[in-house]
């Protein structure tokens, strides 16, 4: 039976890889510090819970003993949490990568590691290819300490696959959303707020444009990196290819729930000021992901959007833990 480790494996991505990996029969170890989400369907005795923090290098080296792949899915994530805990940002995305991946070699174990459409940063000239520039603001502006902390991480996963002859697979996911993400995040803080009856938000002119990939999609792409040999070594976008405004996501969120209540709108310049700068497209290149892996994402927004909305109306729990701070783009 393989053996598998997930790190953030109750968290949204990881949560939806633990569920794949039990489907296919793998023994699965998750590295979590958080309980398991209530709707997670697994076997008894499938998932073994380990629960500790990945800046702690020994008890992931622990958790990482005999395993054959190692989903290093753990991060701090979200724009409230980058103002808010911009030290646990770094320490966690930085230290925390740097310890999976010894454990990792250390286990002799193959890695996904996950990285983020931030790290391009606001380059301007889209769609971005894997090997594009990164254009970002200060590092006196919190907003960038994800996106230098991720691009930390892939440094630390690439200098491990060329020195010491780790199989490492980087995965750059693009605005996923769908059940059980955190609603602090444009779609899913949108669906929470319009099945409590609250009004929608949209931030400043609401043209942003963003891909929005749907969450089984994105977790099929994890376990594909994981398995195809020509994976090793290197970065993969991994997004739809439909630009989408924030304001359109919005709109269609409200139709597809039947609730269409007209959107607030909020100035993140005058709440925020120099802390945070927007992004104002976010597009991927994903050829490379269709020619590798064979993976393409097919699933409209319309068809997420009410898979999201089917699921949450079956989870109150989810609805009643919304996040009504910044939303995430």
């Amino acid at each position: 039976m393989p053996r598998s480790l997930v790190t953030g494996g109750f968290g949204f991505v990881g949560s939806h890889v633990v569920e794949r990996l039990v489907r296919r029969g793998d023994e699965v170890v998750v590295y979590d510090l958080a309980d398991p989400p209530p709707d997670l369907e697994h076997p008894p005795g499938a998932i073994r819970h380990v629960r500790g923090d990945v800046r702690d290098a020994d008890g992931l080296a622990a958790a990482a003993t005999g395993v054959d792949e190692v989903y290093h899915l753990a991060a701090v994530v979200g724009v409230d949490r980058y103002l808010s805990r911009p030290l646990d940002v770094v320490e966690i995305n930085v230290d925390g990568t740097r310890n999976a991946l010894r454990a990792a070699l250390r286990a002799g174990a193959r890695v996904v590691v996950s990285s983020t459409s931030e790290v391009y940063g606001r380059n301007p000239r889209v769609p971005w290819r894997e090997d594009d520039d990164r254009v970002l603001g200060s590092t006196a502006t919190d907003r960038w300490s994800y996106s230098t902390s991720k691009a930390a991480a892939e440094h630390l996963a690439f200098a491990f696959h060329r020195q010491e002859g780790l199989p490492v697979t980087v995965l750059r996911y693009f605005n996923v959303y769908g059940p059980r993400q955190r609603p602090a995040y444009v779609l899913s803080r949108t669906v929470a707020r319009l099945l409590r009856g609250v009004p929608p938000v949209v931030y400043d002119d609401g043209r942003q444009t963003r891909c929005f990939t749907w969450i089984d999609e994105a977790a099929e792409a994890t376990l594909l990196a994981a398995a195809h040999p020509r994976a090793v070594g290197e970065c993969f976008n991994i997004g739809s290819s439909v630009e989408t405004t924030v304001a359109e996501a919005v709109r269609l969120a409200g139709t597809v729930a039947g609730v269409p209540v007209a959107a607030q709108t909020a100035d993140t310049g005058a709440g925020l000021g120099a802390r945070y700068q927007d992004i104002p497209r976010r597009v991927p290149d994903c050829g490379k992901a269709a020619a590798l892996l064979d993976w393409r994402a097919r699933v409209p927004l319309v068809t997420g959007l009410r898979r999201t909305v089917e699921w949450a109306r079956r989870n109150p729990w989810w609805t009643a833990q919304a996040d009504d701070g910044l939303v995430v783009r």
